[in-house]
């Protein structure tokens, strides 16, 4: 059975503000309970014009109050920011509060600009990709309690000690994420709506080389697709038309939040910017509900995961929740 999950990164629209997004996301997460999605991650940007979402663990804590079955988490915390004892003192507190149900997806890339990072990692070189497989372990170490006898901090405990851990994942857009997921033997989600090629080759990297674990004796995958839905082909479409144009400003830097398709669609694009846009739309899943069940089905199986996490972006909120009742309705998720 094929699962369907929710990454939101607390769109910023065009006439809203950041304090708007944070409690669309709070909607979103209760609406994507109701229609029996299995997760709900959220993002992390750093003084990001487009997206308000900063502080995973702080929101997640909300999410998971206002919320009872669904697992909530990060998608993800950016580790090479920070240390590994504090996101595993930070996850475990989570844990403690609401057993089973939280998720601790991790990142490599910064979120954030060169400034932003040196901000975040102030007088310190935390922020340093080479570092991040052994931030990796640490962590994994300290969530399992089993540190290794010469390790400088073995007398250090990440507390509070519970019953159960966070599930583990590591999501990455590269076969680079697969390398580290495969060897420390976390759950891996491939990052499909970032970088759309390669996926399935990715996919059979992981798996092939998966080393088993305490945490995960097989390999678990995912895939986070961006996807619109609506009634008809052609209306997803037009709503489709917001990303590229959110995306060319968001690479530039630019403010101005989530465009409207109008304003996409009026733009007066160079030749260059026509190829970025089209490259954006070729890594977007669009149609109306029988079309992105026979896509989606496909993708999972040509990937071999059974489960795909669904991003959107819309300028419209209500759309945003369109696209996940409907993708709820032709897949049978909601169980009365």
């Amino acid at each position: 059975m094929l699962r369907l999950s929710v990454l939101d990164q607390s769109p910023i629209r065009k006439g809203c503000t950041p304090s708007d997004a944070i409690r669309e996301t709070l909607l979103l997460a209760k609406k994507a309970e109701e229609l029996g999605y299995y997760r709900f991650w959220v993002a992390e940007h750093h003084s990001h014009p487009m997206f308000a979402g900063t502080s995973p663990e702080v929101l997640i804590g909300q999410l998971a109050s206002i919320t009872s079955t669904i697992r909530v988490g990060s998608g993800g915390v950016m580790l090479s920011h920070y240390s590994p004892l504090k996101v595993a003192e930070n996850f475990r507190v989570l844990e403690s509060i609401y057993p089973g149900r939280i998720d601790l997806g991790l990142g490599r890339a910064p979120g954030a600009d060169r400034l932003t990072s040196s901000a975040l990692s102030l007088n310190s070189d935390d922020f340093n990709v080479d570092r991040f497989p052994q931030k990796i372990r640490d962590l994994r170490c300290w969530l399992s309690g089993d540190l290794h006898d010469d390790h400088p901090f073995k007398k250090v405990d990440a507390m509070p000690i519970g019953e159960s851990i966070p599930q583990m994942w590591l999501l990455g857009s590269s076969d680079q994420g697969a390398i580290i997921a495969s060897h420390f033997g976390v759950s891996f989600c491939f990052a499909h709506f970032i970088s759309g090629n390669g996926a399935s080759q990715v996919m059979n990297y992981y798996k092939k080389n998966f080393k088993p674990s305490s945490e995960n004796r097989e390999p678990l995958g995912s895939l986070a697709i961006f996807v619109v839905c609506a009634e008809t082909e052609e209306e997803a479409k037009y709503l489709a038309e917001s990303r590229p144009l959110m995306m060319l400003r968001s690479r530039r830097g630019e403010g101005g939040g989530v465009p409207t398709p109008d304003e996409s669609l009026s733009y007066n694009w160079t030749e260059l910017e026509r190829n970025f846009a089209d490259s954006i739309r070729r890594r977007t899943i669009i149609g109306n509900p029988e079309q992105i069940k026979e896509k989606l089905l496909e993708f999972s199986k040509k990937c071999g995961v059974n489960e795909l996490i669904i991003v959107n972006t819309l300028h419209s909120f209500k759309a945003r929740l369109k696209t996940y009742e409907l993708l709820s309705k032709v897949f049978n998720l909601k169980i009365d």
